[in-house]
């Protein structure tokens, strides 16, 4: 699969939009923003346009609406047409003075009529029609005050957010999170006790919420859009419980049966629940630039996976406070800058070292482009060098202009590398390969024993020690990599010492983050009590365990952690490594825990990796992109570590 279809399939849905964005006030919701943001930036849709003024807004139910100059509008949204994204459409349009509606959504019409429980026969009969946008254009035109009006519904699959030629994220996903096995009770309340589900081995799409089901839906019909536009036919694959289920609803969606008759290619698309491996997600092994700028600098309001800038040292503003808010921040995603966009390609593909000597590289090369002063010196790159670099570029306008993505990613560097998170980054890393040596000579108890004195209250902590949130990471962390273990006296006295303290830590905080006001429940520090904070430790840990249990119905994928011996080290294999390595190996030729998901009878007397083609791996919740020459996908956050 060529890296160019899958950026020509966001970029050719955009293009449908912007020829409707002409003289309009364009609304878009944040994943459609961020696919934009990412795919061809938002100056192309100003272009676009082409009217003054500021015609991008927010799709909220408050957003401003459109004044007696401003007549038509054009709605970009990757949500469900239905519920209160109609309300507020109706919102919208009826404190406006608009005549020509266009709302452009992301998911099909085939979906619009799974979400209003239009059954599977009576749906196929509608092929062709598509009664729920007909409807919606003559609420359109009711809205707006007259039925002459213009009003348009119409599908545009805006499902990625093409990060990288091989990298690709799904925004509007970013809540879609695998099952664990706590999950199992809550489904069970649902069913009558002869249909109770054992473990997350017997879920089936018929044991998910329909809130669920229709959220993986969603995700399959953009799924089915993209092998179309790239003109295969694809076999689906699944580790996990949860990608078992999306694999099985892909491999099955009427819609794509036809699609398949005619198609030429041929691909593998491989589904993988990231909660089986959370110790990458969390862990600082990657010896990545671009990983540590997307955890130490601040993320862009909107975003699950940009940050903001601070472009400060380009202008004659001078700021002295820490936590002054950053105005016009830069960002990573330079949709329209070539020079930028490979700067970017080489961070995610190249260790640290390199990264930051490429940044330099790049810098000279456009100073000297613009003829200026630069001075030269070799060795290694530091932090001062690289903004003395930066600042030629100042009181420059032309130069500002024709090398603005460079400075961005040349500043992000800079600040990423000055972060007093970066030094911590070393210490988490010692940390975890202390864990890994103790895992393997001591036990789990003794692990637990080695955290519990970096659990201090935040009186007693210094920039050094680990806040809350990172101490949970550390745990889940600990619990990921560990995997399955007995419960004895000391394993079950030890995690009661780390509970009591994470309650004491809780229950002292100044203020609480939006992490501990989301799991606590508590808007403020002043709110959450001994109580609340007990049974928040309770539930957290009970999550841990599930973490740590994700991966017990595996037969060869059972363990991330490698022990050591006379010669090596301990050491963490990521799962989406082993998974790779799998696929790829030639002696293997009946997979165990890679479970193939049939469309017909044709297909299940297909057996071994006799049934891989090109390969499409695609990870629910947290990805770190491994060096593999196809294609890769997220449905939330970024998070690469390239050490494969």
């Amino acid at each position: 699969m060529s890296a160019p279809g899958v950026l020509s399939f966001t970029q050719q849905g955009w293009e449908q939009v912007l020829a409707k964005v002409k003289r309009a006030v364009v609304y878009l919701d944040a994943a459609c923003a961020e696919s934009l943001h990412w795919c061809c930036g938002s100056t192309r849709l100003v272009e676009a346009v082409g009217s003054p003024g500021c015609p991008l807004r927010e799709f909220e139910p408050k957003a401003v609406g459109g004044t007696a100059e401003q007549p038509k509008a054009v709605f970009v949204l990757s949500c469900l047409l239905k519920g209160r994204t109609v309300e507020a459409l109706r919102d919208i349009v009826c404190r406006s003075h608009f005549r020509y509606c266009v709302v452009v959504t992301a998911l099909s019409h085939a979906v619009h009529l799974t979400a209003n429980h239009v059954p599977a026969a009576a749906a196929a009969e509608l092929e062709g029609q598509q009664p729920v946008f007909e409807q919606l254009e003559e609420k359109l035109c009711e809205w707006m005050g007259s039925m002459n009006y213009t009003a348009e519904v119409l599908h545009v699959p805006l499902l990625l957010s093409p990060v990288a030629p091989y990298l690709a994220l799904t925004p509007a996903f970013a809540s879609l999170f695998p099952l664990l096995p706590q999950d199992v009770h809550l489904l069970n309340s649902a069913r009558p006790d002869k249909r109770r589900l054992g473990s997350l081995g017997e879920v089936d799409s018929t044991a998910l919420t329909p809130e669920l089901m229709l959220q993986m839906r969603c995700l399959v019909s953009g799924l089915s859009s993209l092998c179309e536009h790239l003109g295969v036919r694809e076999e689906c694959f699944a580790v996990g419980a949860l990608s078992r289920v999306i694999a099985a609803d892909l491999a099955n969606y009427a819609p794509a049966k036809n699609r398949r008759k005619t198609a030429t290619g041929r691909a593998s698309v491989v589904f993988v629940d990231r909660t089986l491996d959370l110790t990458g997600a969390v862990g600082h092994h990657g010896d990545n630039l671009v990983e540590k700028i997307i955890s130490v600098l601040p993320q862009l309001p909107g975003h699950t996976n940009d940050v903001m800038v601070n472009m400060v040292e380009l202008t004659a503003l001078q700021t002295q406070e820490e936590s002054q808010n950053v105005v016009a921040p830069g960002c990573l995603a330079q949709a329209n800058d070539s020079a930028a966009r490979a700067l970017w390609e080489a961070l995610l593909n190249t260790k640290h070292k390199e990264a930051v000597m490429e940044v330099r590289r790049h810098l000279v090369e456009a100073a000297s482009r613009e003829n200026l002063p630069i001075k030269m010196s070799m060795g290694r790159v530091t932090p001062g060098q690289l903004t003395s670099y930066v600042q030629l570029f100042k009181n420059n306008l032309k130069a500002l202009r024709n090398h603005c993505g460079i400075l961005q990613l040349g500043l992000a560097t800079v600040q990423t590398l000055k972060h007093p998170q970066t030094a911590k980054w070393d210490r988490f890393l010692a940390f975890e390969r202390l864990l890994l040596q103790s895992i393997g000579e001591s036990g789990m108890s003794v692990v637990l024993n080695q955290l519990l004195p970096m659990c201090k209250p935040s009186a007693q902590r210094t920039s050094d020690d680990y806040g809350p949130e990172e101490l949970l990471v550390l745990l889940i962390y600990i619990y990921s990599v560990c995997g399955e273990f007995t419960v004895d006296k000391d394993l079950g006295e030890a995690q009661e010492k780390v509970k009591k303290a994470l309650v004491q830590v809780f229950c002292e905080e100044v203020e609480l983050s939006p992490l501990l006001q989301k799991i606590t429940g508590c808007d403020s520090a002043t709110n959450l009590t001994f109580h609340k904070a007990k049974i928040t430790v309770d539930e957290l840990f009970s999550s841990l365990w599930d973490i740590a249990g994700a991966r017990s119905l595996m037969k060869e994928f059972k363990s991330v952690y490698i022990p050591g011996d006379h010669t090596h080290q301990a050491f963490y294999k990521p799962l989406l490594k082993q998974v790779v390595e799998e696929i790829f190996n030639p002696e293997k030729q009946d997979p165990v825990d890679i479970e193939h998901m049939s469309s017909g009878l044709t297909d299940l007397l297909k057996t071994g990796f006799s049934r891989f083609m090109k390969v499409i791996v695609l990870s629910t919740r947290l990805l770190k992109p491994l060096h593999i020459p196809e294609l890769l996908f997220a449905t939330d956050r970024l998070h690469p570590d390239l050490g494969f």
